[in-house]
């Protein structure tokens, strides 16, 4: 479900596609029922693979852990509201056949050859530096408990050959094999994972850790507790789609092909039939990874309240993934921690491939806006990308060994994906107006949807500025 049109070439016809262009001739005619869009989703399950890893099962757990079900609410709303955004920004993509970090430049002001907002995400991208570290070090940490190598499990020498071991395998990996298998292989373990997470969270009323009405009641009761504002902001900005995935969709909307499917816009009315067909198949694969994520996220904080709350056990620096692995050995029994440690070793490692091929997209994107190379020849686009393949993962395995705190590294990404969530909405709205014909904007009811989202976005955006001065909501 996952293979693109591209992919299913051969690879020296495959070679010579460029999925950003445009062409009357590439264009085809989008499936009329319900079994034919699904037949071509992708890019949301690629996004669900890469999602589904830091945010959920360290910061969210983390969460679970610290404040209980008292924040369950706001799990619900991180997993909701970014839906919209995520679908709108994919919107223009389709419509306009270009890149996310392409339409930033189209906010004003402009900065020298960028946007604002190209610049904020240049900004956050080292924040998340950090995150990604924290993703490979938390892995490194599962391994090196599976197998030490050398010294003790979770000695400095374990964890430093575990961290140059995955970092090199996932470089060599994307680098010699075809992305689709990667895809695929990364989409079944968190399917694999997800679902052993979510049956033991709907098990765990049958166990000592049990939780009921009353704890769910709490946990809708839209209070945020004193002393857990900065994980929870933390947790927003990573649970669900960040702004980082939301703008990563849009170039695996441009690879599946739907923006090339639907061709240039000539003005004719098939052009405008095909758009709406190809938009509705991506909703359905919004809808499909929002689900996806949704599950994952709530089964992973309702395991942390229910498990790890109750034992003032709280995620923290190395030991992080021995704690998380008590969530299965408390109710399972000790055979349950391998299960998890292979669980969890599949989990992120699927999220580091993720951001291995993400990542250098989005920064060779911005490499051609800024005039470093020509990103609409084929050739320098895809030699820019697999160098950056080769640098940049082991920038954050370095990163990790130097701070050795999962937890913190993916907080400090959450916090700064949580700033560049609001600019993203800034610029959605812009390029909504700009780029977006009303046919095409769907019911009054998406619109409100949108707008809610956006508030609540807002929101939580200017409450964490507030926070990182030092100034309460109510004035003191």
């Amino acid at each position: 479900m996952a293979t693109t049109e591209t992919e299913a070439l051969a690879p020296a016809a495959a070679e010579a596609v460029d999925p950003y262009l445009l062409r009357a001739e590439d264009v085809r005619e989008p499936p009329k029922t319900f079994g034919g869009r699904l037949r071509h989703l992708g890019p949301g399950l690629v996004l669900s693979a890469a999602i589904v890893g830091s945010g959920e099962l360290i910061a969210t757990t983390a969460l679970g852990a610290r404040a209980g079900f008292v924040l369950l609410w706001l799990v619900i709303i991180s997993a909701t509201v970014k839906v919209w955004i995520q679908a709108e920004l994919a919107r223009w993509t389709i419509l306009n056949g270009r890149t996310a970090l392409d339409g930033y430049r189209d906010v004003g002001p402009r900065i020298g050859r960028l946007g604002w907002i190209n610049w904020l995400w240049i900004g956050m991208d080292f924040a998340k530096m950090f995150q990604r570290g924290g993703i490979i070090g938390g892995t490194a940490a599962a391994c090196s408990i599976l197998w030490p190598i050398s010294g003790e499990a979770l000695s400095f020498s374990s964890l430093f050959c575990w961290t140059v071991i995955i970092t090199a395998s996932v470089v060599l990996l994307l680098q010699t094999a075809r992305y689709a298998v990667v895809e695929q292989a990364a989409v079944i373990s968190v399917v694999l994972f997800t679902t052993i997470t979510v049956g033991l969270a709907l098990a765990l009323p049958l166990t000592d850790f049990g939780f009921g009405p009353s704890d769910l009641g709490e946990g809708l009761s839209f209070t945020i507790p004193a002393g857990t504002l900065g994980i929870a902001l933390a947790m927003f900005g990573l649970t669900g789609v960040g702004a980082d995935e939301m703008t990563t969709y849009t170039y695996w909307c441009l690879e599946k092909g739907y923006a090339r499917w639907t061709g240039p816009d000539d003005g004719t009315e098939e052009r405008a039939r095909r758009a709406e067909g190809w938009l509705r198949v991506m909703r359905l694969d919004v809808t499909v990874s929002w689900l996806v994520c949704t599950l994952c996220t709530l089964a992973f904080y309702v395991i942390g309240a229910s498990v790890l709350n109750p034992q003032n056990l709280v995620p923290e620096g190395n030991d992080v993934i021995t704690t998380l692995s008590r969530m299965y050995t408390d109710t399972m029994g000790p055979w349950a921690k391998y299960v998890f440690l292979a669980g969890a070793i599949a989990v992120l490692y699927s999220t580091i491939i993720g951001s291995t091929a993400s990542v250098p997209r989005l920064w060779t994107n911005s490499l051609g806006l800024l005039g470093v190379i020509d990103w609409n020849d084929l050739k320098v686009r895809r030699r820019t990308m697999r160098l950056l393949t080769i640098c940049l993962p082991p920038l954050w395995a370095a990163s990790y060994l130097w701070v050795q705190s999962p937890v913190l590294m993916v907080q400090i990404g959450g916090i700064g994906g949580g700033v560049f969530l609001v600019a993203v909405v800034i610029a959605v709205w812009r390029l909504r107006a700009l780029g977006v014909e009303r046919r095409f904007r769907g019911s009054p009811w998406l619109t409100v949807a949108l707008a809610v989202s956006s508030a609540a976005i807002a929101f939580l955006g200017v409450y964490a500025v507030l926070d990182v001065f030092g100034i309460s909501v109510d004035g003191s």
